[in-house]
């Protein structure tokens, strides 16, 4: 069988402007005219496809892009949201009800945990976090409640991978959703190609890769984008995160050189982890041999894309960790920032950064180091030469 190829997906779009542009439109309009008031009527019913009504609901400019991730993720819709926790609430509480259950990864971005450990409580929707890497775990934490199994493909910030097919089998057996962030392996792995019926991002990052802008997007079936955007009952409609066209417009341009961008930080960030293994650091990455589930890896992912642009070293202690990323700041190896997916080298140590709203206690449950230090590595030219700034600082810091 052919093998899904998301960057020819995208290419293969014929999405022009209404001018003939050679780049969509951007529609600077907050709401829209009909040439007759049946139209309007039918359009807040449902009734009326291809009519725009107001940007909350949809605006043309959103929906070429919505178009484009469909495209890149084989879902039937899309829809843009104004940042990636967007996405993540609009979707969580468009599946769940007062009363309802939800079961999680345990390692999951630190926003993402604190909605589910805090901010659900308020509607008495209870979580369960488990190990997503031990699927036993996950059978067991569903209840008849249960409406979700959330995860991340490859999870914050300790890179486990999730075996999206094993838990999609889990999920269509008692008849709930597989919902699954796949911010950190745009074009690489296609988790609703592998069964998951949801698929979220934080456009924010690899997607659009500039970080000059915030916003999120869902992937789904045409059945759910229609359901968050219902006027009565939608929660994407009725909570209003929606994403400005012109933003959108340009993180529509930066998605067609997705492709080439992710090629490059997977194959700088694959040099960086053999480099940082050598020096006998403890290092995470799914495409070192070591790494537990590195043949899994192998089979999920698109081979043109390779193992992803993210690395975490454990240095032990938190003032290592510090000394370190204050030092390498200092020579010009990127920059002490929160984040990921930018043309430079981002490196932020985790458990104080993003993921602080994780309580220590359950940092240590899931294995996270207070010495961990995650990095997103650049599009550098001359990966050997950002090396030799690295290796400088950790001779400097005493790391090595």
């Amino acid at each position: 069988m052919k093998q899904f190829d998301p960057a020819s997906n995208i290419q293969d779009l014929l999405q022009f402007g209404e001018f003939g542009d050679v780049n969509p439109s951007i529609t600077d309009s907050a709401t829209y005219t009909f040439m007759e008031a049946k139209t309007m009527v039918d359009t807040f019913q449902g009734e009326e496809e291809g009519c725009f009504l107001y940007s909350r609901h949809w605006n043309p400019s959103n929906k070429y892009l919505a178009d484009a991730l469909a495209a890149m993720e084989g879902t039937e819709s899309a829809w843009v949201t104004a940042s990636g926790m967007g996405a993540i609430t609009t979707t969580i509480l468009q599946l769940c009800d007062a009363g309802d259950h939800v079961v999680s990864s345990i390692t999951t971005y630190g926003g993402t945990f604190a909605f589910l450990s805090n901010y659900l409580r308020k509607f008495n929707i209870e979580v369960s976090f488990v190990d997503i890497t031990r699927l036993d775990e996950v059978e067991k934490a569903i209840r008849p409640n249960t409406k979700m199994v959330y995860t991340e493909s490859l999870t914050n910030p300790l890179l486990q991978l999730s075996d999206i097919p094993k838990l999609s089998e889990i999920t269509g057996k008692h008849n709930i959703k597989l919902v699954v962030d796949n911010t950190f392996t745009p074009m690489i792995m296609a988790p609703a190609r592998m069964g998951a019926d949801i698929v979220l991002y934080s456009l924010t990052k690899f997607v659009n890769g500039k970080n000059d802008c915030v916003a999120g997007a869902i992937c789904a079936s045409e059945e759910f984008v229609k359901a968050i955007s219902d006027v009565n009952t939608g929660s994407a409609m009725l909570l209003g995160p929606i994403l400005d066209p012109l933003r959108s417009s340009g993180i529509h341009k930066n998605l067609h050189t997705l492709h080439l961008r992710m090629k490059k930080h997977s194959d700088n960030a694959m040099f960086l982890a053999e480099k940082f293994a050598s020096a006998g650091l403890r290092v995470i990455y799914p495409g070192l041999s070591k790494h537990p589930q590195h043949q899994l890896m192998k089979v999920f992912m698109h081979p043109d894309y390779g193992f992803g642009g993210m690395i975490a070293i454990d240095l032990k202690t938190s003032k290592k960790a510090s000394a370190l990323m204050e030092k390498m700041q200092q020579e010009g190896v990127g920059y002490l920032a929160v984040s990921l997916g930018y043309f430079k080298t981002l490196f932020s140590n985790s458990g104080k950064s993003t993921s602080s709203e994780v309580p220590e206690n359950v940092q240590k449950e899931m294995g996270l180091s207070e010495g961990l230090i995650r990095f997103s590595v650049g599009l550098d030219h001359d990966i050997e030469r950002t090396w030799q700034k690295i290796y400088t600082c950790l001779r400097e810091t005493r790391v090595i």
